[in-house]
């Protein structure tokens, strides 16, 4: 397939960013804030979605144990993911050879439909095969989002913008926390058709915002990087696995996803049903309220202090990641064993210092690989960390969790997040040499 011809735009100072730089950012931010909205609300009804399938089992006559029970509503969690894994890649192609902004239009109108869908699932597989669309759509957006803003901003710049874009991961996170505790039994909107009514609820908004990435245009690919357009072979993609940097971030983002994905779809339930802190839309709100402070904070923190330490440390994104979930994971073990309400104040700083490497550990995929492949690497970056990640880690600690309580997922949590840091800690000595390589990686490997 060949790459659609980029538009034209005039030379730009060094340091600026192109036109159109703030409305795309803006946009694309939005977006990412309503695919975690999406993403989440399935975590906040989980209860009452397990409830329902129970229900169906038992007046079929068989009956599940609480165990199976949490491994089936995990594994709708598996499906999602399992399917966004398997498709990103694809897409990541795609987005280096065609217009990303009709990608994006396409993948969020499929997920929003999605969503919707799910609220019409009669049975448990019904409701799987939907989550499956909804990770497809949702492929499609993954890849292109963060290759458009890195179009879009200079390399000086690019942590504290990626910063703002990725700040959307927490507050859509919280917000379907929030609104998914809505429309549970004991939330204000229960009457509108129960957890089914948060999946129809998201559809209009999606469609909308879908058509507004059809009236966007690509930036020309490279040129914040001041790099040369090249046409990328299939030998190219093996320079993603030959650079520290990049194999290094991944198997931290790795490390940190299965346990922040399986620790975020469970939460509201431990909350709710180990530590009796009060009803599930309670228990969801205030979550979701937490959430959205820390995360705000913490992203954005994250991004400027990863720019400024730049100046001095040639690592400091590594860094600025690996301080963070250190700390994430002291706060972790101090929230278990402090009772609640005091409890809220170590959750609030555990995610604050999770949140911290989101800026960072997404800049160094961005600033080590060259433009002309960027997209791919970020798809090959995602079905990475979620291979190795949260598609396992949802089913797996629901069942640890119904089989042998909460407490022992608790230490799987916070190892698998030990050994992410330590992963980030070792990329710190590759960073400066990956970095300044990467804008000319392709034409030294093609001549």
């Amino acid at each position: 397939m060949s790459r659609v011809r980029d538009y034209e735009t005039p030379p730009q100072p060094a340091d600026a960013a192109l036109p159109g730089a703030r409305t795309a950012l803006f946009l694309l931010a939005g977006i990412n804030l309503f695919n975690y909205l999406d993403r989440y609300i399935l975590a906040a009804v989980e209860p009452e979605i397990r409830q329902f399938i129970q229900g169906k089992a038992l007046a079929a006559g068989h009956p599940l144990t609480e165990a199976a029970a949490k491994a089936m509503t995990g594994s709708l969690a598996m499906a999602f993911l399992i399917s966004y894994t398997l498709a990103a890649p694809i897409f990541g192609l795609l987005a280096d050879r065609m217009s990303r902004w009709l990608l994006v239009g396409i993948s969020v109108g499929l997920w929003s439909l999605a969503s919707g869908a799910t609220g019409l699932g009669i049975a448990f597989a019904a409701i799987w095969c939907t989550r499956i669309f909804v990770g497809i759509g949702e492929a499609g957006y993954g890849p292109s989002a963060p290759t458009i803003i890195s179009d879009l901003y200079p390399l000086r710049r690019r942590s504290s913008v990626l910063a703002w874009f990725y700040m959307a991961i927490p507050v859509g996170s919280a917000l379907g926390y929030v609104f998914g505790g809505m429309f549970t039994h004991d939330g204000m909107f229960s009457s509108f058709f129960g957890w089914r009514g948060a999946f129809f609820a998201v559809v209009a908004p999606g469609l909308l915002l879908a058509v507004l990435c059809f009236l966007m245009k690509d930036p020309p690919r490279g040129q914040s990087d001041a790099a040369v357009a090249h046409k990328v072979s299939l030998a190219d993609y093996f320079l993603l696995f030959k650079t520290p940097s990049y194999v290094l971030d991944t198997l931290g983002m790795a490390a940190m996803t299965f346990a922040i994905g399986g620790m975020a779809f469970w939460m509201p339930g431990y909350l709710n049903e180990a530590r009796r802190v009060g009803s599930l839309e309670m228990v969801n709100r205030y979550f979701g309220i937490i959430m959205v402070v820390t995360g705000v904070t913490a992203t954005l923190a994250g991004g400027i202090v990863g720019d400024k330490l730049r100046k001095r440390f040639a690592g400091s994104y590594f860094l600025v990641s690996a301080a963070g979930i250190f700390l994430s994971v002291i706060c972790i073990f101090l929230m278990l064993r402090t009772p609640f309400p005091r409890a809220w104040i170590w959750l609030a700083l555990a995610l604050f210092w999770l949140f911290f490497n989101t800026g960072p550990s997404n800049t160094i995929l961005a600033n080590v690989i060259h433009p002309s492949m960027r997209a791919t690497a970020f798809a090959f970056n995602i079905f990475l960390i979620h291979v190795l990640g949260d598609v396992p880690s949802p089913p797996l600690l629901g069942y640890i969790s119904g089989r042998w309580g909460w407490g022992f997922i608790f230490s799987l949590v916070c190892g698998m997040m030990v050994l992410g840091g330590l992963f980030w800690l070792w990329g710190a000595s590759y960073l400066a040499a990956d970095t300044e390589r990467a804008p000319r990686s392709l034409g030294e490997r093609i001549v």
